[in-house]
């Protein structure tokens, strides 16, 4: 395994950003981009977001592509990707196409940074905040986001909470690494140490979990936080001005937990066995909408020996099981929270709640998710 510098990792940010959004600035020509995403919460709530969105310009972005840092290109790729995601869901009947002065610079930003056009995780999240005290820790407390949908305090938290949790998984991700590099040279008590401080690091990663009910109101995000989330799989819609695709719809998978890299990362790394199933194949799917870095680190990840060391000594299988099992708690956990923000709300007002902001039967996949992982314990 190459070290994480080597995925734009770190111990400190894991897959975060390693710059925060607020000292980033686009040159210009987006200033017309920029102050439309800062007034999308009033757009949004005049009923009339299209309306506002149509009438931006569109801006040399071949010419900021072939000039500006990844960084920089991939919150310009933020900007875009709230704006779209406003303009198909922000008024009552969702839209069927992109216009051009979205749709050109989202596919053109995307088809550069390796990434689908259409705001996932990596936008939503990982790019999506900044400290307010920059000599404190990257935690609940010191964190603000820059992008809002409808805005308020129930928006912000969600995500905080899941910035947050990325941040506390730098130090299983760096563990990881560490592991599968002591499982290649059949260091056993290397292992076994490794093994130990990947469990610590995922018991506060599992804590990390414990705000969300006091951050985001169950009610709100059902009604002013989740629909913005939705993709347009089934049928897709089309994206105007892209010869690409040939005035086709195109149908893509919405922003999802499950587009984040820490837990299949830590499957990985301890060979978490996920047999053939309509879950592996979304997951096979998910993959593709994760940043390149993020996706080479996961398949080198995948390489381990770890499972295959631990199964054949007793402190390391122990060990190993003692971090299958905080894995298992995770997943508990996320189901858990899952029934209570979509589940139950869609009870209480009849509304469909059955398929996730990734267009599957989340409970279902969910639950799935943590059975692998209770099945991945060695005997």
């Amino acid at each position: 395994m190459h070290a994480l510098e080597h995925y734009g990792l770190s111990a400190d940010h894991g897959f975060l950003c390693p710059q925060e959004i607020d000292q980033i600035a686009l040159p210009p020509e987006f200033d017309d981009v920029e102050d439309a995403a800062a007034m999308l919460p009033d757009y949004l709530a005049s009923g009339r977001v299209r309306h506002w969105l149509a009438r931006l310009p569109l801006p040399d972005v071949a010419g900021f592509v072939a000039e500006a840092d990844e960084v920089e290109l991939g919150i310009a790729m933020l900007r875009y990707g709230f704006l779209a995601q406003a303009w198909v869901w922000g008024e009552e009947a969702a839209a069927t196409t992109l216009p051009a002065n979205l749709a050109v610079p989202l596919v053109t930003l995307a088809d550069r940074l390796g990434l689908k056009p259409i705001m996932t995780y990596q936008h939503y999240v990982l790019d999506n905040w900044f400290r307010l005290d920059k000599a404190g820790d990257i935690a609940l407390g010191n964190l603000a986001i820059d992008q809002h949908f409808a805005g308020g305090r129930d928006e912000s938290g969600f995500i905080l909470v899941h910035v947050a949790i990325e941040a506390v998984a730098g130090r299983a991700i760096a563990a990881a690494v560490d592991l599968v590099n002591a499982a290649d040279t059949r260091d056993m008590r290397a292992v076994e140490r490794l093994l130990g401080e990947l469990h610590t690091a995922l018991l506060a990663i599992n804590a990390g979990l414990a705000p969300m009910t006091a951050a985001c109101d169950p009610h709100v995000y059902f009604h002013r936080v989740r629909p913005y989330m939705f993709g347009w799989p089934g049928d897709g819609i089309v994206y105007e001005g892209v010869a690409a695709f040939g005035g086709k719809p195109v149908p893509l998978r919405g922003q999802t937990g499950s587009q984040s890299s820490i837990v299949p990362a830590i499957d990985a790394a301890l060979g978490v066995p996920h047999g053939a199933s309509a879950l592996s194949a979304f997951l096979d799917e998910m993959h593709s909408y994760r940043a390149p870095r993020h996706r080479a680190f996961i398949d080198d990840l995948r390489a381990s020996r770890v499972r295959e060391l631990a199964a054949t000594h007793n402190a390391p299988r122990d060990a190993y099981n003692a971090c299958v099992g905080a894995l298992a708690a995770f997943r508990t956990a996320h189901l858990t929270l899952a029934a209570t923000y979509i589940s139950a709300q869609a009870a209480r007002t009849g509304a469909e709640g059955e398929t996730g902001t990734g267009g599957t039967p989340f409970l279902t996949y969910l639950a799935r998710h943590r059975d692998d992982s209770r099945a991945a314990f060695l005997h």
